[in-house]
């Protein structure tokens, strides 16, 4: 089951008065539609991880509000997930361990428990069940995090750059499996990503924020079924559209050569 985001004109102000005073949101105003996925984009520091963080219930708002399916958010809650860019998993135990470890937190293991195995499966990580994460690849470790994140049924997936730290190739069998995951449990899913590409390749929109103080540039709709194809001409007009408003887009100088 997924859920709908109402972003409500929301500002966030560190050190609020002080004369380092930072304000990393300034009035960011959207709705994410139950079961759709949302990418943030814009440059580094405009306060994408703090939206995000304020999703999770993790920062409060210093105006405005968050709401999922009409309650407002003050707190972490079970409905909400988080995948952070690094995997963070318990190095001293095993990868089932970790992604017991939130149902166990809140003693449900015991009702819950084939689900891990099931969430392992789908990650595909049977068989690594009783490896530590020094023993697997760095993709592997993401896809257990996913699982982590996963099995406790959250309506809402909230992913912070978890496939930044990997290679070109992983990271696209890392979306592709975020996807599969995102299609069979109907996970409302948002992620911060610096990675244009990545967000018309993932997403059912694209949020484009401007530099701190952050506002909403532009919510593009991506309107194209999945599977996508990175090189077809519709799908560069999006990522050519998402590079022009963030200002990087570039022009092409003719250089005068003199013999």
């Amino acid at each position: 089951m997924s859920a709908e985001i109402k972003i409500s004109n929301v500002s966030k102000i560190f050190n609020q008065g002080a004369a380092e005073e930072v304000i990393a949101l300034n009035g960011v105003d959207f709705t994410i539609p139950a079961g759709s996925f949302v990418s943030l984009i814009g440059p580094s520091g405009c306060g994408k991880t703090t939206l995000l963080r304020c999703i999770a219930g993790l920062e409060n708002p210093t105006s405005g509000e968050v709401c999922v399916d009409g309650a407002k958010i003050t707190r972490p809650g079970s409905d909400r997930g988080f995948a952070f860019q690094q995997a963070n998993l318990f190095p001293w135990l095993t990868i089932r361990e970790n992604v017991a470890f939130g149902l166990k937190a809140r003693h449900i293991y015991k009702d819950r428990k084939n689900d891990v195995d099931e969430f392992i499966n789908l990650v595909g990580l049977k068989g690594f069940e009783k490896s530590y994460p020094h023993q697997l690849s760095g993709g592997m470790n993401q896809r257990a995090s996913l699982a982590r994140a996963l099995v406790g049924h959250p309506k809402i997936l909230l992913l912070d750059e978890p496939l930044g730290a990997l290679d070109a190739f992983t990271r696209m069998n890392m979306q592709d499996e975020i996807l599969r995951l995102k299609k069979e449990h109907d996970t409302t899913m948002v992620m911060v990503t610096h990675d244009v590409d990545e967000a018309v390749y993932l997403s059912d929109y694209v949020v484009v924020m401007s530099a701190r103080p952050s506002k909403v540039e532009k919510v593009i709709k991506i309107d194209l079924s999945h599977p996508r194809a990175r090189a077809q001409d519709i799908f560069l007009k999006y990522r050519t559209e998402i590079l022009e408003i963030l200002d990087y887009a570039g022009k092409v100088q003719e250089v005068e050569y003199t013999i």
